[in-house]
């Protein structure tokens, strides 16, 4: 039987992605029972949406990513530039994605504007959370997929595989 398959931020495996041109990798042992449990489906929706790696950091102003989908709300880079619509853009090539390989369940990581499903920045780039999901948990969500960050992994594994 073919294994399920399972979204994934390219940072947590490692992958040189993030804004500032670093992974956040998987613990190799989590990692491991995961490729066991799964067909593993790398996404960086940043990198889906244009932007280039390193970047300046960002952060959601004026609502959530639910709030951006719908204009209420902005990406925005610490020097002022407007990201939403590359952060739109990746959004709904990672919900291609996962649509594509029949995904129903996502390790994303966790506090991103792009990626955080339980909590993001709170937009005044003062290392300070709030509860809300980026751009990408939030398209995701709506398309039906399960969420679970890197701060879920026992719960994760836990889940049966679907």
């Amino acid at each position: 039987m073919e294994k399920p398959a399972l979204l994934i931020s390219r940072c947590l495996l490692g992958e040189p992605v993030r804004f500032d041109g670093a992974g956040k990798p998987l613990p190799t042992d989590i990692l491991a029972k995961l490729t066991e449990r799964y067909c593993l489906v790398p996404v960086c929706p940043e990198q889906l949406g244009g932007l280039p790696t390193p970047r300046p950091p960002a952060e959601l102003q004026g609502g959530d990513g639910a709030a951006a989908l719908v204009g209420h709300a902005r990406v925005i880079a610490n020097t002022g530039e407007d990201q939403t619509i590359p952060f739109v853009i990746g959004a709904h090539q990672a919900a291609r994605t996962a649509g594509l390989h029949h995904a129903r369940t996502a390790l994303l990581k966790a506090d991103s504007p792009s990626c955080g499903h339980r909590s993001i920045y709170d937009g005044r780039f003062r290392g300070l959370r709030i509860a809300g999901q980026g751009v990408t948990a939030t398209t995701l969500a709506e398309a039906g997929l399960m969420l679970y960050d890197e701060h879920q992994l026992g719960e994760l594994l836990a889940a049966p595989a679907n």
